[in-house]
């Protein structure tokens, strides 16, 4: 690997960027997690998370990754033999099949192109009388597709369903708008690592009184995964175990910095960098991904080419920058741009200004408009 200066461009759709001002939180000294310090710390943190999930309801924080919280979400909800309903968006949706069947669910699951969201339109079609859960992934991360949630949710109402509606919110929470009590999602699953511009290491879900009253009959078996030690342990503001104290620090500052720039700015920002980069990608004369304009993701734009691993490669040695690999089934048939979290105009210029000098570079053709389309976009405010 040659020698590089400046800042090596980490622009994988997650782990992502971490704010300076966050790094620093996270480098405090750790403190008596059982001590009055920390319980008022931990339950202004806990008031201070619930609006970026769109609740006035609980928070579980995991010192885990969204994997975990997946686990979290079927544990705590379901019981052995339930029939779950599952969307083949992508990659982490099968994950996520994959894993419900692994616990011992029934699993109706609905293939799919890897290049659309759920279908609402399909949805009372695949429920069953005894459906007890549909999982569906809001932003899917492999594919730049994101799931209508709001006209998921109408499918389910209107077809009078009482099956839990639990969604994956890892790659879009704080970058997208989301709203869990309003669209009446009963657990929502997030991670650290993304637009909470963390490093790995925690994992959330925020839970609907629906939810918590299927806990309460839920027979799959969990320990750590239990909502309820937890819950009763935050009200005092303490965990049942040794919680994650220092990602602790960083996540209160990263919600105080998405306080300042108030989420609303947050999601606008988030529009417009997607908007720039799939103009770029037109510009090029590349396909993008997802097939649907009303579906486009505002965090990851997946570049459809055959010589995607070439380009990626040659942009990671000459260029220091990384971008995200195809996964699953789309393995060397796309790369990944990530336009998440820590970012800025700036930073998105210089993102395309790599991406179309390497596709120059691999003798890929393309129009050379690229970057000044996006830039156009970039400064129509």
């Amino acid at each position: 690997m040659a020698t590089h200066s400046g800042r090596h461009f980490l622009q994988i759709p997650g782990p992502t960027n971490v704010p300076d001002q966050v790094l620093r939180a996270i480098s405090a000294p750790t403190i008596d997690h059982r001590g009055p310090e920390f319980a008022a710390f931990t339950l202004d943190l806990l008031t201070a998370l619930r609006p970026v999930f769109g609740t006035a309801g609980p928070v579980v924080v995991y010192p885990a990754s969204g994997t975990g919280a997946w686990e979290a979400a079927l544990v705590n909800t379901l019981s052995p033999e339930d029939r779950v309903l599952c969307f083949e968006t992508g990659h982490f949706a099968a994950l996520w099949r994959k894993m419900a069947e692994s616990l011992g669910l029934r699993i109706d699951f609905v293939p799919g192109d890897w290049r659309h969201g759920v279908d609402p339109t399909q949805m009372a079609e695949h429920l069953r009388p005894d459906t007890a859960a549909v999982c569906v992934v809001h932003n899917e991360t492999s594919t730049g597709v994101a799931s209508r949630i709001p006209e998921i949710r109408q499918a389910l109402d209107q077809a009078g369903h009482p099956a839990l509606l639990l969604v994956d919110a890892v790659s879009s929470l704080g970058s997208v708008d989301f709203r869990h009590d309003e669209w009446g999602i009963d657990v929502t699953i997030a991670a650290s690592q993304k637009g909470l511009m963390l490093p790995p290491g925690l994992g959330f879900t925020a839970v609907s009184a629906k939810a918590l009253a299927a806990n309460r009959s839920a027979g799959l078996p969990r320990s750590f995964w239990d909502w309820q030690p937890i819950l009763d342990a935050n009200e005092g503001g303490s965990f049942p175990y040794t919680p994650a104290t220092n990602l602790l620090y960083g996540l209160r500052e990263s919600l105080r910095m998405l306080d300042e720039e108030g989420l609303p700015n947050v999601w606008e920002r988030h529009r417009r960098h997607a908007l720039a980069t799939r103009t770029a990608v037109h510009a090029w004369g590349l396909g993008i991904q997802c097939a649907d304009d009303r579906e486009h993701s505002a965090t990851v734009t997946a570049v459809v080419l055959p010589e995607a691993d070439k380009v990626r490669e040659l942009i990671l040695r000459e260029f220091d920058m990384s971008l995200g690999v195809g996964l699953g089934r789309l393995a060397g048939q796309v790369f990944r741009i990530e336009h998440l979290g820590h970012f800025n105009d700036l930073s998105l210029a210089g993102t395309l200004s790599g991406v179309q000098m390497g596709l120059r570079l691999c003798g890929v053709p393309i129009d050379p408009a690229g970057v000044a389309a996006a830039l156009e976009v970039l400064g129509g405010r």
